[in-house]
């Protein structure tokens, strides 16, 4: 798994959104804005609730400095849908079942908790710029000040 970095291209993505519609990176390049691209591990979990809410609340700021905000996680589409109705939430949501996105940006990797070693997704968000580069990478996201991290 190659680890991404500030200044490669983004690798390019087709997936399926919470709705069960095609969402593909190329569709928000090119456009003058910028995507933030967050990885989480879990909808409606503590932290994962309290980034989402914290981008929710950002939205229109972020969308006034011209970025586009899509998550990504390993739940289906169903728990997508659930997790953007229970919190508002404005932005469409990655159903990465196959894991294939979070493969093709490293953030798939052996975790650990209470001494028990697994496989996870990685909190991590790529700023990706209208021509499909990586501008910014935050790997240590603080959940409830996610929108400042990224303006």
């Amino acid at each position: 798994m190659a680890t991404l970095k500030v200044g490669d291209k983004a690798p390019l993505f087709d997936a399926k959104d919470q709705n069960g519609n095609p969402i593909a990176l190329k569709d928000f390049l090119g456009k003058g804005k910028k995507v933030v691209l967050y990885f989480y591990p879990k909808d409606d979990t503590s932290g994962c609730t309290a980034q989402a809410c914290n981008l929710r609340d950002n939205y229109e700021k972020l969308s006034q400095n011209n970025f586009q905000v899509i998550g990504v996680s390993i739940d289906d589409e169903k728990s997508h849908q659930k997790f953007i109705t229970k919190y508002n939430l404005p932005f469409p949501l990655v159903a990465d079942t196959d894991r294939k996105v979070v493969e093709a940006y490293g953030v798939w990797q052996e975790k650990s908790m209470y001494g028990k070693k697994y496989m996870g997704t990685v909190r991590i968000t790529f700023i990706i710029n209208s021509e499909g580069i990586i501008e910014k990478i935050i790997d240590k996201v603080k959940t409830k000040e996610h929108a400042e991290q990224i303006l």
